[in-house]
C-alpha cells in the first residue's frame, strides 16, 4: 500500500504540530498549511488523499477552501475533515456542498482524529 498524504491546515501552531505528529506516527505523509490560501495552493500541487482543515483561518476559511476545491475537477474528490470550535455547527447543506466528510469539535483527542481519518480514507483502524 502506498503512503497516504494528508494536508493539514490550521493557523494554530500547537494544533498543527499535534495533528501532524499523530498522523506521521500512524504512517501518513503530512504536509501543512497555516491559512486557507496556502492550503488551496498545496492541494492543487500535491493532490493529497485527505484534507484536515480548521474552520476559522486567515486568508480563506476552511469552508471556503473546501468549496473552492470542490469546484475544480483536479481537486473535487479530495475528502475533508473539518475542525470546528466547540459548539459551532455547520448546516447540512454547507457540508454537502463543500465535500466535508466529518466534523470534529475542538478540543479533540488525537485518537478521535485518527479514527476519523481511517474512516474517511476507508482504512482499517
Amino acid at each position: 500500500m502506498s503512503e497516504k498524504t494528508i494536508l493539514v491546515a490550521d493557523d494554530e501552531s500547537h494544533i498543527l504540530n499535534v495533528v501532524s505528529l499523530k498522523l506521521r506516527n500512524a504512517g501518513f505523509k503530512v504536509i501543512t498549511a497555516r491559512d486557507g490560501q496556502e492550503a488551496y495552493e498545496l492541494a492543487n500541487t500535491e493532490k493529497p488523499d485527505l484534507l484536515i482543515t480548521d474552520y476559522h483561518m486567515p486568508q480563506m476559511s476552511g469552508i471556503e477552501l473546501c468549496r473552492k476545491l470542490k469546484e475544480s475537477d483536479a481537486t473535487a474528490k479530495i475528502p475533508a475533515i473539518m475542525l470546528t470550535a466547540r459548539g459551532y455547527s455547520l448546516e447540512p447543506g454547507d457540508t454537502e456542498q463543500s465535500g466535508i466528510n466529518q466534523l470534529i469539535s475542538k478540543p479533540f483527542s488525537p485518537r478521535q482524529l485518527l479514527t476519523a481519518v481511517n474512516e474517511v480514507l476507508g482504512l482499517a483502524a
